[in-house]
Order: C-alpha cells, then structure tokens, then sequence
C-alpha cells in the first residue's frame, strides 16, 4: 500500500513538473491579460445583489467598452432603480508597467465628478461585492504567478494559478485563478484576505463567441465571509461599432449619452 501511494504521489508531482515546464503561471496570465479583445462593446447590464435572507436588489445599465493598444477606456450609466439613476462610473486601464489606472465616479446628488483615490480602490463598488479595484485591469507584473497544477472545470481543461502581490499592503493576500487553456478566460478566481482566508469566490458561468471573440455574458461574485451575491448579466451586446473617445470622458460622466 505504502508503495502504491509513493508511486502516485510520484506520478502527480511528475505532473505538475510536465505542466510547469510547458508554460509558466506568469505566461499563463500574459495569455489572459492580452487576449484578443473586440476595438469596442456596448449592451446592457443587469446587476443583482443578494444578501444571505435571498432579498435581491436589481439595478440597470448601460455599459461601453473601448480597447486599444495603450489602454482600456469602460464607463457605465446607471438607468435604474431611482435612487441610483443617473450614477456613472468611468475606468481607464493602461498596458504600461507602472501606470497606475484611473478611476471616476459621479454622484448626481453632489453634482460632481469624484476620483477614486488609491486608498479608496478597496471600497465596494455601488454595494457590489465588487471593488472598485476588481473593476481595473490588474497588471500581470503586480504579482507573482505560480501553476498549482491543471484540473477540469465545467469541462474545460484550465490550468489553476495562485498569483501574490509584490507589495505587502495589497488588499488580497493571494488570488488563485482557473484558467481556460484554450480560451484563455478566467472562469474561476478565489480571493484570500490579508489574513491568509477565503473571502470571495468569482465565477464566470456563461461565455458566447461573437464574431471571433469570447464575451463573458454572466458572472457571480459572492463573498463567503458576508454571505452576500452579485450576480452580472451582460444583454444587448454591440461589437465594432466605432465608438470614439469622446464617450469616456467626465463631461459624458455628468451628461450622459
């Protein structure tokens, strides 16, 4: 029995090395961070919040997209319901080391664009179970990446990667990604607080190729500390369409389209 066990804990650590030695972690979320994306998107976005009795709160926007080589411009317009009508939030993601991404918000109540401080990318967004910095694009050279090992998930063979931050004051200890080979999607990612525990869990539970490209049209976060959900629902989708620069600005922010 004893060698029966040795010669599987052999096999799997052989696994692991074979994986490792084909592709790194750190190549793994290059992959992902420069999949090929669509110029620009727009549709509608269904937000839903849970909380641990199964209340929900549904909320209604409208979402752009656009990409570049240099950057990643998203603003979004909260339709309904009325106490959060006429919110937008704007978030520019730059491809450069070391420049930090830039995020807005406008309250109509305040009348006022609002900069989201560094400080402030660990609040939750809009009573998401996301945060602001959830929202940005993080830059795969912010953490170390490390493949655990490849496993099947929904009947995609993903590779499992635990990625640390550089820097110690980081808002997650860790974060540990599964990630389509062929795809090149996360479709699962666990989130670890400053203490070493399991915070939140995101699940992406529907992609759809549209012209060529991956769209991730349902996702849930649910933070398993709180026991609280927010599911996303992504409608309507427009692809291509030749949205311009003007779309992404504090002027549109307050205005609207």
């Amino acid at each position: 029995m004893k060698k029966r066990i040795i010669a599987v804990l052999i096999m799997l650590v052989s696994l692991v090395l074979s994986i490792q030695a084909e592709v790194s972690g750190e190549e793994v979320i290059w992959n992902v961070y420069e999949r090929e994306t669509p110029d620009d998107l727009k549709g509608n976005l269904t937000m839903t919040l849970e909380n641990s009795r199964g209340d929900q709160r549904v909320r209604k926007i409208t979402q752009y997209t656009k990409n570049t080589k240099n950057d990643e411009k998203e603003i979004m317009f909260f339709n309904s319901p009325a106490d959060v009508k006429d919110t937008s939030f704007m978030n520019w993601s730059f491809t450069q080391e070391g420049k930090e991404d830039s995020q807005w918000i406008y309250l109509p109540a305040l009348k006022k664009v609002k900069r989201i401080s560094s400080s402030g990318r660990s609040d939750y967004f809009m009573g998401s179970d996301f945060t602001y910095d959830d929202l940005g694009d993080r830059h795969p050279t912010e953490d170390t990446h490390l493949i655990l090992r490849s496993e099947d998930l929904k009947g995609e063979k993903c590779f499992v990667v635990e990625s640390i931050p550089r820097e110690e004051d980081y808002m997650y200890s860790r974060t540990i990604t599964w990630v389509s080979e062929d795809k090149w999607i996360g479709l699962k990612k666990e989130f670890y607080d400053e203490d070493g525990e399991l915070l939140k869990i995101l699940e992406i539970q529907d992609i759809h190729e549209f012209e060529g490209f991956w769209i991730i049209r349902s996702s849930r976060m649910q933070n398993i500390q709180k026991n609280h959900k927010t599911n996303m629902e992504l409608s309507n989708i427009e692809i291509n369409t030749g949205l311009q620069d003007r779309v992404f600005t504090e002027r549109i922010m307050m205005r609207g389209l």
